[in-house]
């Protein structure tokens, strides 16, 4: 999660049938909102960091795949 700081207030746009039933549901909007957005731009960082480093992945992979691993000899399963 990431670290608490101040908040800043924002607008946001949403289906008015929706808002009304969270607000039946007593929905915490701001709680629920920051849960969602924190956990989209964690998947999107970890995309982008997969895409970044994909050919230093794809090298790595390719060196085991012809060399093993380096404690292949040490281990008995």
């Amino acid at each position: 999660m990431l670290t608490t700081m101040t908040k800043k207030a924002t607008t946001l746009t949403a289906n008015p049938h929706l808002l009304a039933t969270a607000k039946m549901l007593k929905i915490n909007l701001s709680a629920t909102f920051e849960a969602a957005l924190e956990k989209e731009v964690q998947a999107r960082q970890a995309a982008l960091w997969r895409l970044e480093n994909r050919s230093a992945i794809d090298a790595y992979n390719e060196q085991i795949e012809q060399d093993g691993l380096f404690a292949d000899h040490v281990r008995s399963f």
